[in-house]
């Protein structure tokens, strides 16, 4: 249980980063950086719905039909549909943690349909171990978000 309190944990900072930010610094893409705010918002989104249902088959996404925005290599240049709005992106992860913990509850030790493999560097073999990289990649996306707000604050 004390993943799914980290998962819980991380969530909140990532939305009280969110909290400061304007709706027009969401699609300001500095120099330098791959991605805007909501592209990073939208992939902690659906990187943990794809990563439980990976975990757990029998897991039903929300929003699936979001990955083709937010998924890893997409980029908003690229995009030719309107995305989710500031208000959808954000209702959706207020609501994910509480959802996908009453899921995983009682699940974490399960093992792996599949190994997660990190290239040669790392392999999940459990769902514990695959929450956990949810949680690691949350975070890096958090400091992302954080260094654009900084960035686009003044543009």
């Amino acid at each position: 249980m004390e993943t799914l309190g980290q998962l819980n944990f991380a969530r909140m900072y990532t939305q009280g980063r969110l909290q400061a930010i304007h709706e027009e610094q969401w699609d300001i893409q500095p120099q330098g950086f791959n991605n805007t705010i909501r592209w990073n918002v939208g992939h902690i989104f659906t990187t943990m719905e794809s990563l439980v249902k990976k975990g757990i088959p029998t897991y039903e996404p929300v929003h699936p039909e979001w990955a083709q925005f937010f998924k890893g290599g997409t980029k908003p240049a690229d995009w030719t549909l309107d995305p989710p709005t500031k208000e959808e992106l954000l209702a959706a992860l207020a609501q994910q943690p509480t959802r996908v913990t009453e899921f995983l509850t009682g699940k974490l030790d399960q093992e792996m349909p599949e190994v997660m493999k990190i290239g040669k560097l790392h392999d999940m073999k459990t769902v514990d171990a695959v929450i956990q990289f949810v949680i690691w990649h949350e975070g890096v996306h958090a400091g992302l978000i954080l260094g654009l707000s900084k960035i686009t604050a003044g543009e």
